[in-house]
């Protein structure tokens, strides 16, 4: 058995366990902390609500949730993780892995934390190894950082002529640093011009979208920056107003009006993750929970934006799409 088949064979035999005598439910309503930055990542929480009532967890009754929404500002993390741990809650589910880094940091007590991120949490230090964490930290990893240069790929076939592809990040953000160092190396292969431009506020990233002008650029391309995440509507409009095409690496923006995303769900992350916060709620400790992979990737196309800016997008890539929005 292969590294990976064990990890997933593991992993499925400890969130499945029955509970025993001494972990019957209660009638205590647990407290769990939320921290995000907004937009997109709500999707997680809405996922973490569903998979708690799959597990017999209804909200209210069972648990009630605190949620710190920092709206884009990862500077805000630690203060919005500091008040939760005064507040006592019994756990925090954190939403992207600069958030999971920050709340890890800024907590001092042993409040536990099951995550969803898209870098690699042994790399990020959140965890000693994928299958013993041996910490107070666990959940799911989707590894969405390194798909940057598929993005590239798809967005490529999408736009043959493609010549010059933006992004916006901010570089204080060691997560998108990755993916930009990721997506540079993709765009030489691809024989792209990759031009990168900082951001280093919500309001700062706003006043450079629509600075934009039509023919600047080929297409948008928006990679794992929370901050740039957190605003991928106000993106998607804008860029679509000027006849832009945009990839994102979640379905969100798509729907709202972005050309391409691919990525993982963070609705199928969070149903996922609550499997953890399940568990960890009753009793287990996050040490023993192995950290689990999401590999399921979709690919998202909106026909009518591509009609909308004057876009064909090739019958073999709407052949592959997991969705089409027309």
């Amino acid at each position: 058995m292969d590294r990976r088949a064990f990890l997933e064979t593991l992993t499925v035999g400890l969130l499945a366990t029955p509970l025993g005598a001494g972990a019957q439910p209660t009638t205590k309503i647990y407290r769990v902390g939320v921290v995000l930055q907004g937009g997109p990542y709500y999707l997680a929480v809405d996922g973490l609500r569903a998979g708690l009532k799959e597990l017999g967890f209804e909200e209210r009754k069972h648990y009630t949730l605190l949620i710190r929404d920092v709206k884009g500002d990862l500077g805000g993390v630690a203060e919005a993780a500091r008040s939760l741990e005064k507040e006592k809650v019994d756990l925090i589910y954190a939403v992207g892995t600069s958030v999971v880094v920050a709340v890890q940091r800024a907590t001092t007590t042993e409040v536990p934390i099951v995550f969803y991120g898209g870098r690699d949490p042994v790399d990020s230090g959140l965890v000693k190894s994928l299958a013993n964490p041996r910490g107070r930290v666990t959940g799911v990893d989707s590894r969405a950082n390194d798909l940057a240069p598929k993005r590239l790929e798809i967005l490529k076939e999408t736009i043959p002529r493609l010549r010059r592809v933006l992004t916006f990040y901010d570089p204080s953000n060691v997560v998108a640093q990755d993916a930009v160092a990721e997506a540079r190396q993709a765009a030489l292969r691809v024989r792209v011009e990759f031009v990168e431009r900082s951001v280093h506020s919500v309001d700062d990233l706003r006043a450079r979208v629509l600075a934009l002008k039509s023919g600047e650029v080929d297409a948008l391309f928006t990679m794992g920056d929370g901050m740039v995440i957190s605003q991928a509507k106000f993106i998607a409009e804008t860029a679509k107003a000027r006849k832009l095409p945009t990839m994102f690496p979640e379905r969100t923006a798509v729907v709202e009006g972005g050309l391409i995303s691919y990525g993982p769900s963070f609705y199928a992350a969070g149903q996922l993750g609550a499997r953890y916060v399940h568990r960890v709620l009753l009793g287990t400790s996050p040490a023993g929970l192995p950290v689990e992979r999401l590999d399921r990737f979709e690919l998202v196309l909106n026909a009518r934006t591509a009609r909308e800016i004057g876009l064909t997008i090739p019958p073999s890539l709407l052949a592959r799409a997991d969705q089409v929005i027309e």
